[in-house]
């Protein structure tokens, strides 16, 4: 397994769950290396302060053991440990539990050449007065680049806990704008190629988008509650009045994402329509031409059903020229059938005009020549 990238500039790469852990006084962080127990000794003997621990897929007798130093939820620990939560924002006693569910765009050559568009993670979040704790779940959910530029921001980190939670919504809700951006060029490129001439693009194509949109849609609609509460005020001293403008600012660009992913929703929904439109188009296109060979063909076969095959210069009885003036007469009739449905576009291509197929005319003109020709070939009888 990769080293999810979450330790602190120049710390050693670890395969623990326990990624980072550190202790933040005036927003500074405090030298050294250390254990969830002894970072939380440390605050408590300060009196001052908080601790910020980063864990990645705990399992449970790790997780149980940081719940236990700052008194976490069980419910909330449960949680933790299983991911594939939906986005939402609780309280326990003196604590907060958020749920936030990451996205991350994959990168393609085309729409058409991929199976998944979005991949998604989560980041789950205890608040408390005197600690942040965030569990992560998925490679590219990993918050070392946000504490570090939280570390480079004493006088904004000084703001406690509820800052970090911030960062955390605030980061995750740019991923929904970055990739509701990056969506919206493969939709152009899809919605460019459905009305294209001879487009190949089948309705599977609009399908794998519309479902990878479903994707940041249970990511970004559910998480406006929590963030209009913590927002509100309905979240108590654990989201001073400091910090709640800033969450409001994050519900507005959720909004905004929210508005996007809508918006081409209903336009994946308008581009199925087309395809599927598209698709009868073309069939019945198919059943026109089918039906014009159809009747082109059937006057040759009803003329020689009457005849047989064994001619005698007939028809009416050793007619010298019969033979040959069936089969001029036939292809004569089939010839005038091929040029109407042709201008009448019923064997064009779509997108082409009506005019005659040259080849086709040429070798039906040939095969009327070689019929005269036969005619006058044939010797003179009673």
């Amino acid at each position: 397994m990769a080293v999810p990238p979450d330790n602190p500039p120049g710390a050693p790469a670890t395969r623990d769950a326990v990624l980072a852990c550190g202790v933040y006084v005036d927003g500074a962080r405090l030298p050294g290396s250390w254990s969830p127990a002894e970072a939380a000794a440390e605050v408590r003997a300060r009196g001052a302060g908080f601790v910020w621990i980063g864990l990645f897929e705990p399992d449970d007798d790790r997780i149980r053991d940081v719940a236990e130093v700052f008194g976490l939820h069980e419910l909330a620990v449960e949680d933790a440990v299983h991911a594939h939560q939906r986005p939402k924002l609780e309280r326990y006693d003196s604590n907060l539990f958020a749920v936030f569910k990451t996205v991350r765009y994959v990168e393609h050559e085309s729409p058409t050449t991929t199976n998944e568009i979005v991949e998604s993670g989560e980041i789950m979040v205890f608040l408390g007065h005197d600690h942040v704790i965030t569990v992560r779940h998925g490679d590219h959910s990993g918050l070392a680049t946000l504490r570090a530029d939280l570390e480079r921001q004493p006088e904004r980190l000084a703001g406690g806990p509820a800052v970090v939670l911030h960062a955390i919504a605030d980061r995750v809700v740019d991923g929904y704008l970055e990739v509701t951006e990056a969506f919206q060029g493969d939709i152009d490129l899809v919605e460019t190629a459905v009305f294209a001439p001879r487009s190949r693009v089948g309705i599977e194509q609009v399908y794998l988008l519309k479902r990878e949109l479903m994707e940041l849609r249970r990511a970004a609609v559910p998480l406006a509650g929590p963030l209009r509460r913590l927002g509100d005020g309905h979240c108590g001293p654990l989201v001073p009045d400091a910090v709640r403008s800033y969450f409001r600012d994050v519900d507005d660009h959720l909004t905004r994402v929210t508005e996007r992913v809508a918006g081409a929703d209903e336009l994946l929904s308008t581009l199925i329509d087309a395809t599927t439109a598209k698709v009868s188009l073309q069939q019945n296109n198919d059943m026109r031409k089918i039906s014009a060979w159809a009747a082109v063909i059937a006057v040759p076969t009803m003329v020689f059903g009457t005849y047989g095959m064994n001619f005698d210069t007939v028809p009416e009885l050793h007619w010298r020229y019969g033979y040959p003036l069936v089969l001029a007469g036939t292809l004569g009739v089939c010839l005038v059938l091929y040029q109407l449905f042709k201008r009448n576009r019923w064997l064009s291509r779509p997108g082409r005009s009506g005019m005659p197929a040259r080849p086709m005319f040429w070798v039906l003109l040939l095969l009327l020549a070689w019929l005269v020709l036969i005619a006058t070939r044939i010797p003179r009888g009673t």
